[in-house]
């Protein structure tokens, strides 16, 4: 996914330094080499001193492409460790947007993966999403407000109570064409 993260709250400041943490450890794990992962995950080395350390402001897609080098999936790398959650925890912040927009990740499974989210876009929002691995889908449930899916076949409009499947394998991307942000609920299953 294209957009990135948005440091400077205090939930994303410890999104951003979890999955930093979490991501040296895998990677001491395998005995690599921070240059090693950078050829296995295509992310520069750069890069990837700057998310372990917790200074940098990588996309969600950068955080997966890590995550599959790694052998596990972004949700293992975002999620507070069993028990660390209360009940009153609304989700992990994982994106922000100037424009008060939002993605929480709400849950996740380990076989089959699936990840559970809630997204909230504001009027005039939107998020570009770089293609997941083939055969990758999503299901979009609309709360509240309207959400367009842009797909390469066209957009997809939907109103609160509607629901759609699409394969994520292709650019596609969330926009709020309306006047009240749109709430929607999102499954992700094969990325």
């Amino acid at each position: 996914m294209r957009s990135e993260v948005a440091v400077g709250s205090s939930a994303t400041q410890e999104f951003v330094t979890r999955i930093g943490g979490r991501i040296r450890a895998l990677r001491k794990q395998r005995g690599w080499s921070v240059q090693q992962l950078a050829e296995a995950s295509g992310v520069s080395r750069r890069m990837l001193t700057q998310i372990e350390l917790g200074q940098a402001n990588p996309s969600l897609a950068t955080v997966d492409r890590v995550a599959r080098a790694l052998d596990t999936d972004f949700a293992a790398l975002a999620l507070p460790a069993d028990g660390a959650a209360s009940a009153e925890v609304e989700g992990t912040l994982v994106w922000r947007a100037p424009d008060g927009s939002k993605a929480l990740l709400l849950a996740a499974t380990e076989e089959p993966r699936a990840e559970l989210w809630r997204w909230t876009l504001a009027p005039g929002g939107h998020y570009a999403a770089e293609p997941d691995r083939p055969g990758a889908q999503e299901i979009h449930h609309v709360l509240s407000g309207r959400l367009t899916l842009a797909l390469a076949p066209g957009p997809q409009e939907l109103g609160p109570g509607q629901s759609a499947v699409i394969p994520t394998d292709q650019e596609y991307a969330y926009r709020n064409e309306g006047a009240e942000p749109a709430v929607f609920v999102r499954v992700v299953t094969g990325a």
